[in-house]
């Protein structure tokens, strides 16, 4: 408001050449201020930050190209680049066996060819994650970069990625599209298959390599609480790749995005007139915190987890009105009313 009344009081003066000049300066210099406070301050210059392009290796490839009649050989040949997968006694007629009804399985085969038809290749993500890494090592500059593999999981759906050991397990067959029928044969609910898309791998890949930063444990037992807990978990997510879709990290359609930036100010209404904010009845917790197709309490259309994406939003909130505020200060703030009060969060009606 200040900027405008400076403008408001310029505007006003004689019109003369050197007062209309000095008006247009004061005006242009005051809208590059006032453009420099208002964006975000997640968008942040990495370009400088050392990390050579991320390589993705594929051991889904690798290992398929092997001719199953020379399949002992060509494990050992390129066991050195797949070790995580392979660090094992190869000479071992039991463990080959074993892998050989695998790679003919028929299952995993039909998981492999879709595999290979919708990733050809991984440039884009490639690119994705050394712009992630490099955010990464932005906020943590002592980080372990991951190295990062793909492979065939054979319809293990409830981890498409996994991280242990520094490195980055990505299953590919967990993201082949809705229209991936096997999906729907096996019984995966439509809410679960809508998030198996490709634009989801990496969301998927920082959210679980987040835990290493902001390790998993069981947050106060209040709504707020779970609240606050999963929109840091958001945030971490927004800092690592500020320019991705919103929807694809807290995994909602087009439709539930628009349906929740429309209600907003309402279901934050419900939760203070009801006095839910500080409840910590389970029943409460699950209708906002609870994943499925949408929030029972309210519309259909409504998305899952209301209360993860107001936490988000007040998290948000705190740390724009916040400057001074970390991110590692932001993870190992554990007073989520602090947290609440300092972020001035009222949505608009």
């Amino acid at each position: 408001m200040k900027y405008y009344k400076v403008i408001h009081v310029f505007t006003r003066m004689k019109n003369t050449r050197s007062n209309l000049w000095l008006s247009s300066l004061l005006i242009s210099l005051l809208f590059l201020v006032s453009c420099r406070f208002s964006s975000s301050r997640l968008q942040v210059d990495v370009s400088e930050v050392p990390l050579e392009e991320v390589v993705i290796h594929r051991y889904d490839q690798a290992l398929f190209a092997i001719p199953l009649g020379q399949l002992q050989e060509g494990l050992m040949q390129i066991r050195p680049q797949f070790s995580f997968f392979l660090n094992t006694d190869l000479s071992d007629s039991l463990k080959i066996n074993n892998l050989k009804e695998y790679l003919t399985n028929i299952r995993t085969i039909e998981f492999y060819t879709a595999s290979r038809e919708r990733f050809p290749e991984l440039t884009n993500l490639e690119h994705d994650f050394t712009d992630a890494f490099r955010h990464l090592i932005y906020y943590f500059p002592d980080a372990t970069i991951p190295r990062v593999y793909t492979y065939i999981s054979g319809g293990e759906y409830e981890h498409p990625v996994q991280y242990v050991d520094s490195v980055l397990l990505i299953a590919l067959d967990a993201y082949l599209g809705t229209g991936f029928t096997p999906y729907g044969a096996d019984g995966l609910p439509l809410y679960k298959v809508a998030r198996m898309e490709p634009d989801f791998i990496l969301p998927d890949c920082i959210r679980i390599l987040g835990e290493a930063y902001y390790p998993v444990i069981y947050p106060g037992n209040t709504l707020l609480d779970q609240m606050v807990d999963a929109g840091k978990r958001l945030y971490f997510l927004d800092a690592m790749i500020p320019d991705y879709p919103d929807r694809f990290k807290i995994a909602y359609t087009e439709k539930q995005m628009e349906w929740i930036k429309t209600n907003e100010s309402q279901v934050w209404a419900a939760i203070i007139e009801n006095q839910l904010l500080f409840a910590s009845r389970g029943s409460i917790i699950r209708t906002f915190m609870a994943d499925g197709p949408f929030t029972a309490d309210f519309s259909p259309a409504s998305p899952p987890r209301l209360g993860e994406y107001l936490g988000w939003r007040i998290v948000k909130a705190y740390m724009e009105e916040n400057p001074e505020i970390t991110l590692q200060g932001l993870i190992g703030e554990n007073d989520t009313q602090k947290i609440l009060s300092g972020s001035k969060y009222k949505p608009s009606k």
